[in-house]
């Protein structure tokens, strides 16, 4: 049996219309092609659609059954075009970001909401983990995307992982310190004021970044003495505010007000603290490509 979806619609047609001239009129065709395929469609059936007497054109029982379940299915095919096309230009999904949690004091905050109003059928989570769980994550494909901050990833190991990775915001360090320090009163300092004060930061097993941070010091002149790591940037700053010591961290944490903590300006050669998008390279995957246009004004 080889019954097409025009063979279906030439029927939805003259059965709706009753009348052969009517529905070709409908369709832009001529009667006799339009004849000719319900002929078709009845012979592959076996049944006889329609009673045609001189004076009457009535469905028969057969025709009045397929009628109903031919306008169901072409009501269902067409949803599925539709959901289908949805789907490619990534208004139809789910889309998983992993993200180190100081990312959210910056702008991707305002992302997620613009993405969120012009794909708002697509489900979208986040997972809070460190740059080295993020690229697991991506590389085992539990998560879509991944943000993280400095230092940018080697290029040939995004490579031989099939990922990809943009610069997605630009951002320097700043230092954290506590209201009543000495350092707190100054417009700006530099990193070598740091010298003798207890460096808190986060751990250095689970992120490049701090170990990053405690390059650019050496890189300075000095050599930084750790007092404290933390897992977590918000417990980083609440020793900043029990006056525990210092730390660096990205400019927009300055825009939290964190009790005890006054954020400095580094005066010159400031660390960065640039954040970076990865994903899949090989993976054209539709709701990534629209959360990427999303970023698009930023990236790069």
């Amino acid at each position: 049996m080889s019954i097409d979806i025009k063979q279906l619609k030439y029927f939805l047609a003259v059965a709706e219309e009753k009348s052969f001239s009517r529905a070709a009129e409908r369709l832009h065709i001529s009667q006799p092609p339009l004849s000719q395929q319900i002929m078709k469609l009845e012979a592959e059936l076996g049944v006889r659609l329609f009673a045609r007497t001189t004076r009457t054109f009535e469905l028969t029982v057969a025709g009045k059954a397929l009628m109903g379940e031919a306008a169901d299915l072409l009501a269902r095919l067409r949803m599925t075009i539709d959901t289908i096309r949805q789907i490619d230009r990534g208004e139809v999904g789910r889309l998983r970001v992993g993200i180190v949690g100081s990312a959210m004091w910056g702008p991707i905050p305002r992302m997620l909401e613009e993405f969120q109003t012009k794909f708002p059928r697509v489900t979208w989570t986040l997972h809070e983990l460190g740059p080295t769980a993020q690229y697991e994550a991506l590389r085992a494909k539990q998560i879509d995307v991944g943000f993280w901050r400095e230092p940018k990833m080697d290029a040939d190991e995004l490579k031989h992982d099939n990922l990809r990775q943009e610069l997605c915001f630009r951002e320097n360090v700043c230092v954290a310190v506590n209201e009543r320090h000495p350092l707190a009163a100054r417009a700006h300092i530099d990193l070598t004021d740091l010298a003798e004060e207890p460096f808190l930061t986060l751990a250095l097993d689970k992120s490049a970044f701090p170990r990053y941070l405690l390059q650019c010091c050496v890189a300075a002149g000095f050599e930084p003495r750790v007092y404290q790591e933390a897992n977590e940037p918000q417990t980083l700053l609440a020793m900043v505010g029990a006056g525990l010591g210092v730390t660096l961290v990205p400019e927009t944490t300055g825009r939290v007000g964190w009790p005890g903590v006054v954020f400095v300006p580094i005066r010159s050669n400031a660390p960065s603290a640039n954040l970076y998008i990865a994903y899949p390279a090989l993976d054209d995957a539709p709701v990534v490509r629209a959360f990427l246009n999303i970023l698009s004004p930023s990236v790069g």
